[in-house]
Formats: C-alpha cells, structure tokens, sequence
C-alpha cells in the first residue's frame, strides 16, 4: 500500500521505517536520531553492523544536527564548503566527523558520517516534514541490486517496512551517489566512485587518493 507524504512523515516521526525515491534509487529509510529505528533498516537488509547507514538532507538547516561544534572553523571547513557549493543538491555523500549523540548505526569507526544533500523531491520533503535528517540505504537486502522503479522493489523489504511513498519522479538509476572521505587540503579518497565521476571532482580541482 502506498502512503502519502503527510502520512510517511507522521510514521517517521513516529519511529517507523519507510520506503521513499531519492535521486538514484529507492531508499529505506528513519530518521537519523532513531536508534531503535536503525537497529530494524541493518535487519532488514540483512546489513553488518560495521557497515554506517548514510544519511541525506533536504536543507543544509539540517546539518546543524550532524556537524560537531566547531567543524565549520576546522581543517575540513574550506573543502566542505567549496563541494558543498559547487555539487549539493547532489548525488554527491561526503564523509565528515559528526556528532557524538547520533546513534553508532550511522557512524564509522573514527566517528564520522556519510551525508549529501538530496535534489529528489519527495526525499528532500520527507527531511523537511520530520525536520532532519535520514537515512537513506538502497531498499533492498545486502547484496541484492538496488531499486529504480515500484515494480523493482523486493516485496519483503516494503512488507518489512511502515509505509511507502512513490510520489515524485522516479530515481535515476544509474550510477549510485558518490562517496568521498575529506581529507584536507583538496584532497579526496573515494569509497564509491558513482554518479559524481572522480573526473568531475578532479576537474573543480580535487586531486583524488587512492582508497
């Protein structure tokens, strides 16, 4: 059953898990303050616990959440902004420290997140209706390929799930968003090179480290 996106706020705000279009593919999705919420997403898809939940936006208000004090006068500053910049709204997820409160399902080892700032619509909404961020892993189990349209959606995961929304234009498809750790000082190491090609990044004069 498709939900609208009053109705997929309100189960988001309210701890649930939805199913929601984001600009490459079908995400599941909680908000990112929802531990218990997290602790269902990495059952559902059958997901390691070592591997963080990414996060997107709708609004770069919405980083306030996310950015530790001070990082905006830090050693990442210059480089987060400048990528900000040029590629948000973007399928463009970059690596950052972050807050110590938000749950352990979004972070990595050395205490840092995965974010970008979505130009999907409905995904963008659904930050604004809950008023922060979400996390948006591919909606289907770990290993299994990822979903552009309704019809490719695994039954299992949208039964697992507290709602689904379809509004909005489809994802893309393609390539998935590209994940990029900050290193300082223009430089990059990629953990995913996808829709934001290290060309391009190589090109807004990022030289890139290997992973």
């Amino acid at each position: 059953m498709q939900h609208s996106l009053k109705d997929a706020a309100a189960t988001l705000a309210a701890g649930g898990c939805v199913v929601y279009p984001t600009e490459t593919y079908f995400a599941l999705g909680a908000r990112a303050v929802d531990a218990s919420a997290l602790e269902r997403i990495a059952a559902i898809k059958a997901r390691p616990a070592s591997k963080p939940l990414p996060l997107l936006v709708g609004d770069t208000a919405h980083l306030a959440g996310i950015l530790p004090d001070g990082f905006l006068d830090g050693p990442l500053a210059a480089d987060f902004t400048a990528l900000t910049a040029r590629f948000w709204p973007g399928p463009l997820s970059l690596v950052i420290p972050c807050r110590e409160t938000l749950p352990r399902l979004v972070k990595d080892a050395q205490g840092r997140v995965s974010v970008r700032f979505t130009p999907h619509p409905t995904a963008a909404a659904l930050c604004r209706l809950v008023g922060g961020a979400l996390v948006a892993t591919s909606a289907n189990r770990s290993g299994q390929p990822p979903a552009a349209e309704p019809a490719e959606l695994d039954p299992e995961v949208v039964a697992a799930a507290d709602a689904l929304v379809t509004a909005g234009p489809l994802p893309a498809g393609g390539p998935a968003s590209t994940v990029a750790d900050l290193l300082g000082g223009r430089r990059l190491r990629l953990f995913r090179e996808g829709a934001v090609t290290s060309k391009r990044l190589q090109q807004a004069g990022y030289t890139i480290i290997p992973a």
